[in-house]
């Protein structure tokens, strides 16, 4: 059976620090349907059809890539294994272009959280706490509610659970740092023993679902967002957000633009620039600022 070459290919991913999580269930998955078929060997008729019970065009070329992607390995040590052909499924998905707040839309929303129902509880403060977190700082939502108490320090925040594996410190600005310890002194006499920055009504740790669920309500609210199944502001539009932000504060010459953008992935957390460069997406402003410089090089200037 592939279960133990699948074992081994995952122990081996995840010691050069790979996750896996989606890899993992994809080649159990795909495990199955062959051992139904008493396949111990990966087959490429096989792998094809199993791809292809995907509901989608996206999903079906993740899921022949995943097993083509197995199948070249274990294929070294074992020639019994079949590489699937590529190309059969696009495991391109259309390209989304993320949601850029205005700062008069982070302000309302802002606004929408602080009011959430019940009044007077600890509710409308953690979400206003925890938007506003993320509208300053960039930080991805899963770094936001894994934060503990002893991750609010003088010197910023403490960011130890990361999608590289790579902690590091995130400086605050005063005001920022001044309203999330006010929250934080509330939040220790309300809540209960668990130590996460942002907790429930219940003093647990907030889960993402939940949150996702009360940001749809803010947004559908506030009118930029047109309901269940349509396209529309994100969480991690907040992140993008700063992003650009960050790009457009800029100063116009090279050499600040290399240091910006190295400061910037850093601050993002990213293991490599390359993937900081996913965030930067054009604006009005930026349109006008390229153009500018591309005015100033033709008429004989510097950038």
């Amino acid at each position: 059976m592939l279960t133990p070459s699948i074992d081994a290919y995952l122990a081996m991913r995840r010691a050069a620090g790979f996750q896996l999580r989606v890899v993992e269930a994809l080649l159990r998955n795909y495990a199955c349907f062959a051992g139904e078929r008493g396949e111990a060997h990966v087959r490429a008729q096989t792998a094809l059809q199993w791809a292809a019970l995907a509901p989608s065009p996206c999903q079906r070329g993740r899921r022949l890539e995943t097993v083509t992607i197995f199948a070249r390995h274990v294929h070294v040590e074992d020639n019994r294994h079949e590489i699937p052909p590529s190309g059969v499924f696009s495991s391109q998905r259309p390209p989304y272009r993320p949601f850029i707040y205005t700062a008069d839309q982070i302000r309302q929303l802002l606004e929408k959280a602080v009011r959430l129902p019940p009044t007077g509880s600890l509710r409308p403060r953690t979400y206003f706490t925890l938007l506003a977190l993320l509208a300053v700082t960039g930080l991805r939502i899963s770094e936001a509610l894994s934060l503990r108490l002893e991750d609010v320090t003088p010197d910023g925040l403490v960011i130890n659970e990361t999608k590289f594996h790579k902690s590091r410190i995130v400086p605050l600005h005063a005001s920022a740092q001044e309203g999330l310890e006010s929250y934080i002194e509330r939040r220790k006499r309300v809540g209960g023993g668990d130590d996460h920055v942002f907790i429930s009504m219940r003093g647990r740790a907030l889960r993402y679902p939940t949150v996702v669920a009360t940001f749809l309500a803010l947004v559908r609210e506030m009118g930029i967002h047109e309901g269940p199944g349509k396209r529309g502001p994100r969480l991690h539009d907040l992140r993008h957000t700063w992003a650009v932000r960050a790009l457009e504060a800029c100063p116009p010459a090279y050499d600040f633009v290399s240091q910006h953008l190295l400061s910037v992935s850093t601050y993002l957390g990213h293991a490599k620039l390359a993937s900081t460069f996913v965030y930067l997406h054009t604006t009005p402003q930026l349109l006008s600022a390229i153009a500018d410089r591309c005015e100033l090089l033709r008429q004989g200037g510097t950038s």
